[in-house]
């Protein structure tokens, strides 16, 4: 068992600094080394006469797979053997002597090869602790001593009796003379008892810490996370570089319907609604344009009834005479004495007088169907049979769900012309500009943004923020958004990959950028190795 400040620091190459070693591991783990290049990370731990090797990318954390790897050993150069999580393994039975081990690994994954050195220290198994006796039970190891070196229980006995009465007979002299000379005395011979008590007496021994290879929050911050853990939560990591980037800002907005793909149904005459034979169209329903998706019946009012029950009569007495006038017509039209004309003319005035008798009765039962403006689906509207519909009243609205816009509130009438972005959940959807009005709402100007790419899961009326880029432009660190976490203290925090197997917190200064990514403005530097997945597991680290 060693510990990690025995562990060697990561190897810097030529044109990279890995920064200073970072500091002292005091926690008892497996005897293992480390080293980096600019390809490779690996990490090299002994344990149970054999050498388990973790070789990763060194700029994302991600574990090398199918690699040949050539280890220089005390024993002579041999191959590592890849196993089926991910590492390598060779036999280390060198390994089971105390000493410095300078190994050499020839690494070779795809068209990149490098060579790596490193340092194996295993240290001699600690010698076991001895804690000091008690005052209490040096008493009695005493007398048993004396018991063991006479060999008589007897003795023994007189002389834990005769060191009795000794003690009673110096107490009224000390009582008496109030004086520190029988004080001193006294404490002497305890001194001469307690060290030859305490040369007897028999060590207590201290089990020592196991080696334990598990995540861990170090006593100065740090978090230290073997390789086989951060397989298990796959850490992954990015090489930070500095970079422009346009500034963005955030505005609340509103998702709505595309104006030329959403449409209302609304009922030109108040009435009583009815189903189509099919029933009421459901929410979520496709429908096509001119589908029948209602019907509405005009209320008739007592005066209109009485009014067209008079027209009724009207036109019943009309039609009787002129069916009459008609007969005659046809007998007398043979004898020439009426002129056929006059016959045609009556019996079209005849059929007029039914069609209009007709359409009287029409007006009365027949229903206004209400159709589909456009193709969609139904967004709103749940009616009722028999419900009675006002002038004008919205029955049913029609959205089509590939084509959403967002409608969002600014004080910058420049604000999103160069695009924008929104998160729906942990998705990023990119947004197009379509235009600006030009007069305030609320203070501000309306923006509409088209949304590309699809907007399922999204419905209308829902509020989200929008990421607009502005003109203006800033110098910051671009990183995804589940790279920052926020820690007990509510502050802003990235996690920094400082060396094979250990994590430090830094804070950071962010702002918006787009919907996928944030922007560092302060608290770290280019180059450096930080956590974009895992943070939060990282995090929740004690």
């Amino acid at each position: 068992i060693v510990s990690a400040a025995n562990v060697r620091s990561a190897i810097g190459h030529e044109g990279h600094d890995h920064g200073a070693p970072p500091p002292a591991v005091t926690i008892p783990i497996a005897p293992r080394a480390e080293a980096a290049s600019e390809h490779f990370e690996l990490v090299a731990v002994h344990r149970d006469g054999r050498l388990a090797i973790s070789l990763d990318r060194f700029a994302t954390n991600e574990p090398v797979l199918g690699a040949a790897i050539e280890v220089e050993t005390p024993q002579g150069s041999a191959a590592a053997e890849a196993q089926p999580d991910g590492t390598y393994t060779l036999p280390a039975p060198w390994g089971t002597q105390p000493g410095k081990y300078d190994l050499l690994f020839t690494v070779a994954a795809g068209d990149q090869a490098d060579v790596l050195a490193l340092t194996l220290v295993i240290a001699p198994t600690s010698a076991p602790q001895t804690s000091p006796p008690s005052v209490r039970g040096m008493a009695f190891d005493l007398l048993l001593r004396l018991a063991n070196r006479v060999g008589d229980t007897e003795i023994a006995l007189a002389a834990g009796t005769g060191g009795f009465l000794a003690g009673m007979a110096l107490l009224p002299f000390v009582r008496r003379r109030r004086s520190s000379v029988p004080l001193l005395a006294l404490a002497a011979v305890l001194a001469a008892i307690v060290p030859a008590a305490a040369d007897t007496a028999p060590p207590t021994t201290a089990m020592a810490a196991p080696a334990r290879d598990m995540a861990q929050r170090l006593p100065e911050g740090g978090i230290f996370v073997p390789k086989n853990a951060q397989r298990i939560l796959a850490i992954r990591t990015v090489l930070t570089t500095q970079a422009v980037h346009r500034r963005t800002v955030e505005l609340p907005g509103r998702i709505i319907a595309d104006p030329n793909a959403s449409g209302y149904v609304q009922t030109a005459l108040g009435g009583r609604l009815s189903p189509p034979p099919n029933g009421f169209p459901r929410l979520g329903t496709p429908v096509k344009r001119g589908d029948i998706l209602a019907y509405v019946a005009p209320p008739v009012q007592t005066i209109d009834v009485s009014d067209m029950r008079q027209r009724q009569g009207e036109l019943d007495q009309q039609i009787s005479i002129v069916e009459r006038r008609l007969a005659r017509f046809e007998q007398l039209v043979s004898t020439g004495a009426v002129p056929r004309s006059q016959l045609e003319d009556t019996r079209s005035e005849l059929q007029g007088l039914k069609d209009r008798r007709v359409a009287l009765d029409k007006i009365r039962r027949e229903a206004e169907p209400l159709t589909a403006p456009v193709d969609g689906v139904i967004a709103d509207g749940v009616p009722v049979a028999g419900q009675i519909a006002q002038l004008n009243s919205i029955i049913f609205h029609i959205v089509d769900p590939a084509k959403l816009w967002v409608e969002a509130q600014s004080y910058d009438a420049m604000v999103g012309t160069g695009g924008a972005t929104m998160r729906l959940g942990n998705r990023p959807l990119k947004l197009a500009f379509r235009g600006a009005g030009l007069a305030d709402r609320n203070q501000a100007i309306p923006i509409h943004f088209s949304i590309e790419g699809g907007g399922t899961g999204i419905r209308v009326g829902q509020f989200v923020t929008v990421l607009a880029q502005t003109n203006n432009e800033q110098s910051g660190i671009a990183l995804p958004r589940s790279t920052v976490v926020r820690n007990r203290n509510g502050q802003d925090v990235v996690f920094e990959h400082v060396s094979a197997e250990r994590f430090e917190e830094r804070s950071v200064r962010v702002e918006p950028l787009d919907g996928d990514q944030i922007l560092v403005a302060e608290g770290i530097g280019p180059g450096r190795r930080i956590v974009t997945q895992g943070a939060e597991l990282l995090d929740q680290v004690r």
